[in-house]
């Protein structure tokens, strides 16, 4: 086995993931100098032969949009996280040659909350659907004892979320995305949207409001998590959740734990100033 080991992160599109900059902060501070994590643009199409070219000196891969489901396939196993949501965003590579799959944008979410100090709440919402809100649910899965309201622009939507809340053992209600800023009266309010689709909603904001889990970080902070924090609410970005995902993915790749947390994210604050 070479002493040289090679990570990346694969999508489409790709030039402007952070992952790299998490990655390498770990490996630095690791002390890994023979570790290498790179980028590559690779679509649906391209990832079979990516995968299948893979020498003995790889150790990892993140997955981001759209290879997160098309990869599964292509995997020797995955993990129950992973099944719960259909997705892959982490592949290990065994020495053994074996493939393995797994999911930790649903521990990173549960980390980074765990981190401000919220490991359980009554109730929550969602705002929007999605491959991303679909993990907000099997995150709450964990942390939520009560009722989930999920906040869409759409019956299609609305059925999606209905489906993974049966997956998922949840009590999942759908409400229509016109009525969007009753979610704020939640004790956790996870908004999983594109950037501005909450822009209209940051005017109302209460004046106590619970925790709000953003999960863009870039522009940030969106109008609604700088609204949300003058109120005095507590927010959890989503450049926490990207680092908290990739604490656990070098963790699993390189069989080295803790990874450091605080220097990663002190890189990927950096790389969003800069």
């Amino acid at each position: 086995m070479s002493a040289i080991r090679r990570a990346a992160v694969l999508g489409s599109p790709i030039a402007h993931s952070l992952s790299p900059v998490l990655h390498r902060a770990a490996y630095e501070e690791l002390g890994l100098t023979e570790w290498s994590y790179d980028r590559f643009e690779v679509d649906e199409a391209a990832l079979p032969a990516f995968i299948a070219s893979l020498g003995p000196e790889w150790a990892g891969l993140s997955l981001t949009m759209p290879l997160k489901r098309a990869v599964i396939p292509l995997l020797d196993e995955i993990s129950d996280t992973a099944a719960s949501v259909e997705a892959v965003n982490t592949v290990v590579l065994t020495d053994d040659g074996r493939k393995l799959g797994d999911n930790t944008d649903i521990p990173g979410m549960v980390a980074a909350l765990a981190e401000r100090g919220i490991d359980k709440v009554e109730s929550a919402a969602v705002l929007g659907a999605g491959a991303t809100a679909s993990s907000a649910l099997a995150a709450l899965s964990r942390i939520c004892a009560g009722e989930i309201v999920a906040y869409v622009r759409s019956e299609a939507r609305a059925a999606e979320m209905r489906e993974w809340g049966e997956r998922l053992d949840l009590d999942v209600k759908i409400a229509q995305w016109s009525d969007a800023a009753r979610a704020f009266g939640a004790p956790l309010v996870v908004a999983t949207t594109p950037a501005g689709t909450t822009d209209a909603l940051a005017a109302q904001v209460p004046e106590r409001p619970g925790t709000l889990f953003d999960v863009l970080y870039d522009p940030w902070p969106t109008q609604l998590a700088a609204r949300w924090s003058a109120y005095g609410g507590a927010v959890v970005s989503g450049l926490d959740l990207l680092v908290h995902q990739a604490v656990l993915q070098v963790e699993q790749m390189t069989g080295r734990a803790p990874a450091p947390l605080g220097a990663m994210r002190q890189a990927g604050e950096r790389a969003l100033a800069g």
